[in-house]
């Protein structure tokens, strides 16, 4: 079972750090485009399917993938690579620029043409795949001017770097060692996507994530996807080319890191469905690079980036996973398997209602002392549960109690109120006010549906004014906690208790 507070980490820093992280991803940009169609008979003219094109769509390919994958994530992204000076650049500069990607470091050339894949798909399977590429090594000039602009990004405050190579012409010895050795002097951390079986070019990174099959070539041998195997070679393969992390993505089997000081991390495979594996390397490499320089424990980052995975791959074509995607499947998981509880932030649930917001899931929010649970409360937030998708409960804390009941009040501590309110199943959240009323909260989380008990008006309630729409549910007669406490004193009183 996964370590539930990797599962509260990853949440946490989704909610609250990854958007300030800023990321420079260098390497082979490529646009892929899709052309889809209906196959229904076989040419006259040659014994090949007939596709009646419906749809042709382009997304981002290559090392602009990886940095559509960290801009979905809502990381500041900069992309440093070359293209040609034709249409096809065009379409990239369109589609970075909607994806808030810097491009000012992608190299605009008139000796080469922008690096293109065109597959074809019937019927959402894949037929044909065209290849539109010239490979070559930088020129000396394209190199220059790709080291000043990082140089100038790292001056002005980098927390990573992404290496895409897809053996096109960028990813030069050279030059990488070069951006290896800088990033270091500098503490950037630097994640490579490798190809080829020579990895020397690659010495010396923070970060390496072969898959299976890229590891037994740079390793020349074959071995069967069992962890002890997989291990080993990776293990040699960090000593021999002093890589600090070495990340081996194992399909249907997950993933595994053999990191220095003898750290070992086996990830299993989260998807339940694979349609498509297109881009999923990028996923890897986006968000584990996230992760780690945002400062997440390895084990919580590679958490991460396995379960980013586990998206993307049900998914037809190149996907880049985005960040309330992410954030939704995490809360899915610690629901599910469940978790030690503990309050929310205003900024964590306000950026959780957000997230909720953004995937149309309706909101509901209540308030209340809570200080001993009964069957009427437990009523009461079911009903309110029922009106939308997610429950939000606003706790008074102590200091809060204390004013709106009397010194005597609260019975139970605002950490254990709120643990219990947590375990029930209806409750999504809950997040503690100090104030007298939620109104401030309720501005925070701007609810579809405020809901108050008793005998309350509408427009009596507080913070109405943030919310869709205000709903009165009427309590339980016969349950309260003043009514409970004056039975136990009469008890007390009695000489029963």
């Amino acid at each position: 079972m996964v370590n539930k507070l990797s599962q509260l980490s990853c949440t946490k820093f989704l909610a609250e750090k990854i958007q300030q992280l800023k990321i420079a991803v260098i390497g082979d940009v490529m646009l892929d485009r899709y052309f889809y169609g209906d196959v229904k008979r076989i040419s006259p003219e040659a014994p090949v399917p007939v596709n009646k094109v419906t749809r042709i769509t382009s997304v981002l390919g290559g090392a602009a993938n990886v940095a559509a994958n960290l801009a979905h994530l809502e990381c500041k992204v900069y992309v440093g690579g070359v293209t040609g000076d034709d249409e096809n650049r065009r379409l990239l500069e369109g589609m970075m620029a909607e994806a808030g990607i810097d491009y000012s470091g992608l190299i605009k050339s008139d000796k080469r043409s922008t690096i293109t894949k065109m597959r074809i798909l019937g019927a959402k399977q894949q037929m044909l795949r065209l290849d539109f590429e010239e490979v070559g090594d930088l020129f000396e000039d394209e190199t220059e001017r790709l080291s000043e602009w990082l140089l100038n990004l790292i001056d002005s405050g980098l927390d990573g770097i992404a290496v895409s190579d897809y053996a096109k012409g960028v990813c030069s010895h050279n030059f990488l060692q070069w951006v290896i050795k800088t990033a270091g002097e500098y503490k950037v951390p630097v994640l490579v996507d490798p190809k080829g079986a020579d990895w020397t070019k690659y010495s010396g990174c923070d970060f390496i994530t072969p898959n299976l099959k890229e590891m037994c070539e740079a390793a020349h041998e074959t071995v069967p996807n069992e962890d002890e195997p997989v291990l080993r070679l990776a293990r040699a393969a960090a000593a021999q080319y002093d890589i600090k992390n070495v990340v081996v993505t194992r399909s249907e089997k997950g993933m595994t890191l053999a990191g220095r000081d003898g750290l070992i991390i086996n990830a299993p495979a989260t998807a339940l469905d694979v349609f498509d594996v297109s881009g999923a390397g990028d996923t890897v490499a986006a968000t584990l690079l996230a992760g780690a320089a945002g400062g997440l424990a390895l084990e919580d980052a590679v958490y991460m980036a396995n379960r980013a995975a586990g998206i993307v791959v049900g998914k037809v074509g190149t996907y880049p996973v985005h960040r309330d995607e992410l954030l939704k499947d995490l809360l899915a998981e610690q629901r599910k398997d469940g978790y030690g509880y503990r309050t929310l932030s205003w900024q964590e649930i306000e950026s959780l209602a957000n997230t909720w917001r953004a995937c149309g899931e309706k909101i509901v929010f209540t308030n209340g002392c809570f200080d001993i649970l009964h069957v009427g409360h437990v009523s009461y937030l079911e009903q309110a549960a029922r009106l939308g998708r997610h429950l939000i409960v606003g706790l008074n804390t102590d200091a809060s109690v204390k004013r709106l009941k009397g010194a005597t009040r609260p019975l139970n501590h605002e950490l254990d109120r709120a643990r219990v309110l947590a375990a029930l199943a209806c409750v999504d959240a809950v997040v503690l006010f100090d104030e007298d009323t939620p109104t401030e909260l309720v501005k925070k989380i701007r609810p579809d549906i405020l809901v108050k008990g008793g005998d309350y008006k509408p427009e009596e309630v507080a913070g109405r004014e943030y919310a869709g729409e205000v709903q009165i549910i009427k309590f339980e007669d016969g349950y309260s906690t003043t009514g409970l406490l004056e039975k136990v004193a009469q008890l007390v009183k009695e000489g029963k208790l």
